[in-house]
């Protein structure tokens, strides 16, 4: 095994690992959380990884206040993370040409 595919596969472990902490009383966050699990963890660097655990570790409402905008985490780690899933899904988004926002 490459040392680039032992971190896959590493990276793919870890996030087999958090599939079911991103399930959560709400479905929205459910949704949002899964897909950037999916589609956007394994590009985050180690730091980045480790934030998306941190952040599994807040309640719902805080987490659902983030990621629809209505409130703004006042840690810059948690800041930046929030941005990213944002964008992801703003760039998920159904009617979107290409997979990217218009």
């Amino acid at each position: 095994m490459y040392p680039n595919d032992a971190a896959t596969a590493e990276i793919s472990a870890q996030a087999a690992r958090l599939r079911w902490q991103c399930r959560r009383g709400m479905l929205e966050l459910d949704l949002l959380l899964s897909r950037f699990l999916e589609t956007g963890f394994a590009a985050l660097d180690a730091a980045g990884r480790a934030d998306f655990v941190r952040l599994l570790g807040y309640q719902d409402q805080i987490l659902h206040d983030w990621l629809v905008g209505q409130a703004v985490p006042a840690d810059a780690a948690m800041r930046r993370l929030v941005g990213q899933i944002r964008a992801a899904m703003r760039d998920d988004a159904p009617g979107c040409a290409g997979g990217s926002a218009s």
